[in-house]
């Protein structure tokens, strides 16, 4: 694979069932590297196969969120283009052209369908007054250089006022609003609050929503915990916030209805002790406290990849996601409790995406040698419904990674995967040891197209789960809070899971002799950067490393350089910047920059919140200065998710740097230009 072929990956996504289970409505994103944009469809596929998949809509925008209607005569998505957002409705089965029902200046999401189908609920940002004085817009100054318009001051009132991705969030939180689908009228904006608002979900009697926020409290925002509210959708009290549980510190998000109306089913997180697992729980639609169903599991059930609300199966199963050990397998519990969940879909594919209706389940899926694509299970039997990337993959194979288990220096095992380039027998094979962000995150067993460009250029890919990584138990996920924790102290950032990533690098070398310990080179973003800094400051094993939006200075990001500024001090178990700035200065790659003897390749976007490019200019202004060798590339008009969700052009500039600078240094094949 070569950088340029990013321009032909297509991805299937956000499957979604009609209500009677013969059809599956899906999400197909193309890249289109010209243009340097993302283009989507709506595609239609009969569930039994019977023939092909076709796209529904013509795909020259970005269109996204299929929800059927309850009869499914129709289907409800979103097109965005060129900050133009719209929610259409379109007949299925019968000709008719698409009904625009809503534009808005911010994207819409969380489609849902009012169970007379008379109704869509959904959720989009809202502008939110701010009170004083001094909030007027100010008049345009006469003259030369005058703008049109002067934009008032910004009031902050509360922590976390920014997100990646999206900017400035404080005075524009997400809100739900509500949209006839027959008489044409605007929506209307039912539920306005200062913190953000998740997905709605209908009650099966269609007189109120439930979603999930924070609660109206005083100080909410130094807990940020989401309770469970109910809405009236009509009547004198509607649009109010009734909160359904008591003040607890359990977040609760992605709500859904129980069939008969009396639960609703949630994914719930413990807050009191950080990082902790997302558990399938049920709640009394009359109030109560929740019911984890999923506890005995000691899995993640909130996977960073395809989350969404637990399925009801009638009115007494719930399906859901885990993670477990790379893997990503459905699940199902039953709703009452008192019974282990049973899996429902697993082997060693990642389920990226799912739905189920009517006794049909659709899932996106994915393994190390294929690209997502969708199925179909009824009866027990699979169908594979689509193949968009069977062209791809004959013109750019990936072999299998091999999968080893390897002693933790912590105690007990780490999954650690080696990706053999295609080489001939014999050839001393330099190696790429890539560590994944988060760290509350797993590699899981898909396909990569990182891994298939490294491996593509000649190089052994080593990646593993260390200590830290979701996948495992709630212990090992709690493995690094810092020995000052108050509850559940571990060794910090840069301890077990640095000694884990290490030990996954010599278990791949003595696993396979042709790998060449002399020439390996180490990269990761994020916490995966962190990671990169942390181990060439702390070792000379390297040969070269690539540190991209890393968090280098936790304390600089503590102190409000990040868009996640306050929340370290969960994961640090009640240690404060404030009361212990030592604790985060010895936790931070730049406190040993002194000690970095690696050539080093930064990469950071300039638009990034969650690591904001400080974090890298503070390391190269530091390398710089003790001469140490160091490239620094900064990329405009991008965010932390450049490498995922960047524009096409730049994630293939991306890889081309990152190719040609290990070329240099480690012998592998620099990229095709």
């Amino acid at each position: 694979m070569q950088p340029a072929d990013i321009g032909r990956l297509v991805t299937p996504g956000h499957p979604r069932v009609s209500p009677d289970g013969t059809r599956v409505a899906v999400v197909v994103t193309r890249v289109d590297l010209e243009a340097d944009r993302y283009r989507s469809a709506v595609w239609l596929a009969p569930v039994d196969g019977s023939s092909p998949a076709r796209p529904l809509t013509a795909g020259e925008d970005a269109d996204a969120n299929p929800a059927w209607s309850p009869d499914g005569t129709r289907l409800a998505f979103t097109r965005s283009s060129a900050g133009r957002h719209r929610l259409l409705v379109m007949p299925i089965g019968e000709p008719g052209e698409p009904v625009v029902l809503a534009e808005r200046a911010e994207p819409l999401g969380g489609l849902a369908w009012s169970p007379d189908g008379s109704a869509l609920a959904f959720a989009s940002r809202e502008a939110r007054p701010t009170a004083g004085p001094y909030t007027r817009p100010v008049a345009p100054t006469a003259g030369a250089g005058a703008t049109t318009a002067s934009k008032p001051p910004r009031r902050i009132d509360r922590l976390f006022p920014k997100l990646d991705g999206e900017g400035w969030i404080v005075d524009r939180p997400r809100a739900v609003f509500v949209v006839g689908t027959d008489t044409p009228a605007p929506p209307r904006l039912l539920v306005a609050h200062r913190y953000d608002v998740g997905d709605p979900t209908w009650s099966p009697d269609g007189r109120t929503l439930a979603v999930c926020t924070v609660r109206d409290l005083p100080d909410a925002d130094l807990t940020m915990v989401d309770a469970l509210h109910l809405v009236d959708v009509d009547g004198p009290d509607a649009g109010v916030l009734r909160p359904l549980t008591g003040e607890v510190t359990t977040s609760l998000s992605h709500p859904s209805f129980s069939p008969d109306g009396a639960r609703i089913a949630v994914l719930a997180e413990e807050t009191a002790v950080v990082p902790s697992f997302g558990r399938v729980a049920v709640v009394p639609a009359a109030g109560g406290e929740p019911t984890v169903l999923t506890g005995g599991l000691d899995r993640q059930a909130a996977p960073s990849v395809g989350v969404r609300a637990p399925i009801w199966r009638g009115d007494d199963e719930l399906v859901f996601a885990v993670e477990d050990h790379g893997t990503q397998p459905l699940m199902r519990v039953a709703a009452h409790g008192g019974a282990e969940p049973e899996a429902v879909l697993g082997g060693t594919r990642a389920v990226v995406g799912y739905d189920e209706a009517a006794g049909t389940l659709a899932v996106v899926s994915t393994s190390p040698t294929e690209r997502p694509e969708l199925s179909a299970v009824r009866d027990g039997v699979e169908t594979r419904l689509t193949s968009f990337s069977a062209a791809f993959h004959r013109d750019v194979p990936v072999p299998a990674p091999e999968h080893l288990r390897a002693a933790s220096p912590g105690g007990g095992e780490i999954d650690v995967w080696v990706l053999r380039p295609r080489t001939q027998a014999g050839d001393r094979v330099p190696v790429l040891l890539s560590v994944h962000g988060g760290p509350m995150t797993q590699y899981s067993t898909a396909w990569f197209d990182e891994f298939a460009l490294w491996s593509g250029a000649g190089y052994a890919v080593v990646w593993c789960n260390p200590h830290g990584s979701t996948g495992d138990t709630e212990a090992f996920l709690r493995a690094i809070r810092p020995p000052e924790s108050d509850d559940a102290p571990g060794t910090g950032w840069g301890g077990v899971d640095a000694d884990d990533v290490l030990a996954a690098l010599d278990a791949a070398l003595a696993h396979d002799p042709s790998l060449d310990p002399g020439h390996v080179g180490i990269l990761g973003g994020s916490y995966g950067g962190f990671m990169t800094t942390w181990l060439v400051s702390h070792t000379d094993r390297f040969a070269a490393a690539c540190s991209e939006r890393a968090a280098n200075n936790l304390l600089s990001l503590e102190w409000g350089g990040s868009d996640a500024a306050g929340f370290f001090r969960f994961e640090f178990g009640g240690v404060t910047h404030l009361d212990r700035p030592d604790v985060y200065t010895r936790l931070s790659p730049t406190t040993y920059a002194a000690d970095i003897h690696t050539p080093m390749l930064l990469l950071h976007a300039d638009d990034d919140l969650r690591c904001p490019p400080d974090q890298a200019d503070q390391l190269y202004l530091a390398l710089r200065l003790l001469g140490r060798e160091v490239e620094y590339w900064r990329v405009p008009d991008e965010g932390h998710e450049l490498s995922r969700g960047g524009s096409p052009r730049h994630r293939v500039a991306r890889a081309e740097i990152i190719l040609d600078f290990f070329a240099r240094h480690l012998g592998g094949a620099p990229p095709a230009v």
